[in-house]
C-alpha cells in the first residue's frame, strides 16, 4: 500500500544569497530572462580564470575512457582527493554537453518507457547504486530532474558521469534543471569550493554555463508533467516554457523561477508563501487547475525530502521524487526510482541508506514495489 502521508518540514532548504519576497497571491510580471549569447560560452567573469581559445576550442575526449574511469573511482579509497578526469577532458564534456543541451527543447517531448530520478545532490555512490538497482544506460532510459551538485562529497564525479551519458546517449538519457544548477546556489552550497579545492574556479564557470543550457520541464506521453520544483502562478500556457531562451541564469521571481523553487503545501487549496522564502507553495486547486488546462493526469517533481523516496499529494495527481538516501548524513530517508511503463503504469523501485542495520519490516519495503495506472 502507497503512503500518502505528507511531511512539509524535510525541505532540502536552499535560499539565494539575494532574494525579494513577491505577492505569492497573484501572478508576477516576468524579470527580463538574462539570457546569454552562445559566443559568451565560457567567458563569464574578467580574470586570470578565463579559458584560453585554444582549450576550449582542441579540447577533444573519449567519452567510453572518461566513463569508464568515472566509474572505477567509485571503488577507489583516495575518491575525493584527486579527480580522474584532467582538466582538458571536462572541458570537452561540457562543451559537448552545452551543445546537445541547446539542440533540444527547453519543454522535452518524451514517449512512455523511462526511469525518472529526483534529487542526487553529489551523493556519488548512492548515484551508482541507483544505476545498479534500476539499470546502466541504455539498458534503461533516464530522466533526471535536477539539483545534481551541492551539499554531497562528490558533486564533480556525478555531474561529469550524467555529463557523460548524456552525450553517448543523447536521446535516451534526460537531465533536467534544477535550482542548484545555478551560479548564486552552487557558489553556497558546495559546489564552487568543491570546484576550487579539487580543480580550479574556471572549471566551476565552464559548468555553470552548462547549466544555464539545461532544458527546465517535460512531457512523458503528453500525460505526465514532469519539473524540478512545481507550478507557478505566471503560467498560462505552456508555450511560455518552450519560449524560454537558453542560455539563460535564474531569475530572483517570475516563471522560471516557480519551475524549479516552488513546493505543493496542504496548508492553502491556494497559492501561499513559501518558507524558502523563495517562490511559492501550490495548493490543490492550483494542481487541479493545471492538470485540466492541459489534460494532464500527473505532476511529477522533486526538490523536497521525503522518507520513502517518493511521496503523494492531493489524491495521487502530483508526486515528489527523491533519489539521495540519508541525505546529508541526517536524515535516515530512503531514494527513490519512479518507471513510467510503455502503458503509463508507474512503479517505485526504493534505495535504501547505506551500510545501515535493515529491519525486517524495512527490508519488505526494501523490496516493495508500488503500481499505480494513471
Amino acid at each position: 500500500m502507497v503512503t500518502t502521508e505528507t511531511n512539509h518540514n524535510n525541505y532540502a532548504t536552499a535560499v539565494p544569497p539575494s532574494t525579494i519576497t513577491p505577492d505569492y497571491r497573484k501572478p508576477q510580471p516576468e524579470q527580463t530572462q538574462t539570457q546569454l549569447e552562445p559566443e559568451e560560452y565560457y567567458y563569464t567573469e574578467e580574470g586570470a580564470d578565463h579559458l584560453s581559445v585554444d582549450e576550449l576550442h582542441h579540447a577533444q575526449i573519449n567519452i567510453e575512457s572518461c566513463i569508464d574511469r568515472l566509474l572505477a573511482a567509485s571503488q577507489h579509497k583516495h575518491i575525493g582527493k584527486t579527480l580522474c578526469l584532467d582538466q582538458s577532458e571536462v572541458i570537452a564534456i561540457c562543451r559537448y554537453a552545452y551543445s546537445i543541451f541547446l539542440d533540444q527543447p527547453t519543454l522535452l517531448e518524451l514517449n512512455p518507457g523511462v526511469k525518472i530520478v529526483g534529487d542526487i545532490h553529489g551523493q556519488y555512490h548512492d548515484l551508482i547504486r541507483l544505476f545498479q538497482m534500476s539499470g546502466f544506460p541504455p539498458s534503461s532510459n533516464y530522466l533526471f530532474l535536477g539539483d545534481y551538485v551541492d551539499r554531497g562529497m562528490y558533486s564533480l564525479e556525478t555531474i561529469l558521469l550524467l555529463l557523460c551519458f548524456k552525450i553517448k546517449f543523447p536521446e535516451n538519457f534526460f537531465l533536467l534543471r534544477g535550482n542548484h544548477e545555478s551560479a548564486d546556489v552552487t557558489r553556497v552550497y558546495g559546489f564552487y569550493d568543491e570546484c576550487k579545492r579539487r580543480i580550479n574556479t574556471k572549471v566551476w564557470k565552464v559548468f555553470v554555463d552548462v547549466f544555464n543550457t539545461m532544458p527546465i520541464a517535460a512531457l512523458i506521453g503528453s500525460r505526465i508533467f514532469c519539473v524540478h520544483g512545481g507550478l507557478s502562478p505566471s503560467i498560462q500556457a505552456m508555450e511560455q516554457i518552450t519560449s524560454i531562451q537558453r542560455p539563460v541564469e535564474i531569475p530572483e521571481y517570475g516563471l522560471l523561477n516557480d519551475l524549479l523553487w516552488s513546493d505543493p503545501s496542504d496548508a492553502s487549496p491556494d497559492w501561499s508563501e513559501n518558507d524558502r522564502g523563495v517562490s511559492v507553495c501550490f495548493g490543490t486547486k492550483n494542481v487541479d487547475d493545471f492538470l485540466a488546462r492541459y489534460d494532464l493526469d500527473l505532476i511529477c517533481r522533486a526538490h523536497m525530502v521525503v522518507e520513502d523516496g517518493y511521496e503523494f499529494f492531493n489524491q495521487r495527481r502530483l508526486v515528489t521524487i527523491f533519489s539521495a538516501p540519508n541525505y546529508c548524513g541526517e536524515f535516515d530517508n530512503y531514494g527513490a526510482v519512479m518507471t513510467i511503463s510503455k502503458d503509463l503504469l508507474c512503479s517505485f523501485e526504493l534505495l535504501a541508506p547505506e551500510e545501515k542495520v535493515v529491519t525486517m519490516e524495512q527490508k519488505r519495503k526494501k523490496n516493495r514495489q508500488d503500481n499505480i495506472n494513471i
